[in-house]
């Protein structure tokens, strides 16, 4: 499915990885050798893919959303490297973290260079527009991921606490790449409000699968430790929804192994959370999401770059490891 939508855009998409690679160059080897080492890690770059297939949805011939989709592919990678200092990951995409492989500082000051370099091709796209949004969206990126840190090891996390963080720290920057491909492509103001609501809704249709993964999923398709998310102390979803629909006792098991983390209760926590049905209902407000995506998606004109968009609500959503 992965692959259908990649070969819609095909030569987009090898410009993108060719520019980025040119990006990352850097006087500093240090520099080089963790931005090439994080971005060659892989990953399903549904990001960048966003941004081209926006863009040429909405009509757009020229290059500038390859450069843009680099943008976008560039502020998650800063985000995922700090992420992992913050959250002391030791593997993501299947190996070793970049904080694990060199150190924490590395990581963090590479993060800002790839942070910066994306600021330096948004200049040079010269659109005032995106880079506002861009702005404001790596602002809210940076509240989300605080308000995450407030909520480790709080038991008393609310659902719309949770829904709040994963809107702030995830589904934004879906929702900047759709809403910045169309703005590229100078797209009718109905069409680029239509796409910013779907990369919102793809964004947290896409995390919520995510995080019922984190009790549901293996380590080697997953290319992180299964409950990690516990380990961590970190209350989403499924153990949020547990809490409200498990016994005292159980409830009182999970209050300690989110407060304690680590992963010495992790077989009981992700026996009680699959017996209170919290990852069915997970797996349910996904696929609500993903409805909401693909029905904006609609009001687009019909093209193999919206096809593809409606296959990534799909995929959002499919994964079940």
């Amino acid at each position: 499915m992965h692959n259908q939508i990649r070969a819609t855009v095909a030569d987009d998409f090898d410009a993108v990885n060719a520019f980025i690679i040119e990006q990352l160059h850097s006087r500093v080897d240090l520099v080089e050798n963790i931005g090439h080492y994080i971005i060659g890690a892989g990953g399903k770059r549904m990001r960048p893919l966003l941004v081209l297939l926006a863009a040429r949805a909405c009509g757009a011939r020229d290059d500038r959303p390859v450069k843009l989709a680099a943008v976008i592919e560039f502020i998650h990678t800063a985000t995922l490297l700090h992420d992992d200092v913050v959250d002391m990951s030791a593997m993501r995409r299947g190996r070793p973290t970049a904080n694990e492989q060199w150190n924490n500082p590395s990581s963090v000051l590479v993060g800002d260079f790839i942070y910066s370099r994306a600021f330096q091709v948004l200049v040079a796209l010269g659109h005032h527009q995106i880079m506002q949004v861009i702005a404001d969206t790596t602002n809210t990126i940076a509240e989300g991921e605080v308000m995450q840190l407030l909520n480790k090891h709080r038991i008393e996390t609310s659902e719309e606490d949770y829904m709040r963080v994963i809107r702030d720290k995830t589904a934004v920057l879906f929702e900047a790449a759709a809403h910045c491909g169309a703005l590229i492509a100078g797209a009718p103001e109905a069409s680029c409000q239509a796409l910013k609501s779907a990369g919102l809704h793809l964004g947290l249709a896409f995390q919520l699968v995510d995080d019922a993964l984190d009790y549901d999923g293996n380590a080697e398709d997953l290319g992180k430790n299964v409950g990690d998310d516990l380990a961590e102390g970190k209350p989403t979803l499924p153990l949020i929804h547990a809490m409200q629909h498990c016994s005292e006792d159980q409830k009182a098991l999970l209050s300690q192994a989110v407060q304690s983390g680590g992963s010495e209760h992790l077989t009981e926590v992700i026996g009680i959370i699959q017996q209170s049905g919290a990852l069915e209902y997970t797996r349910r407000l996904a696929n609500e999401q993903a409805d909401l995506a693909r029905a904006q998606l609609s009001v687009l004109p019909a093209s193999d770059y919206r096809d593809a968009m409606l296959t990534m609500c799909d995929l959002a959503v499919a994964r079940v490891n």
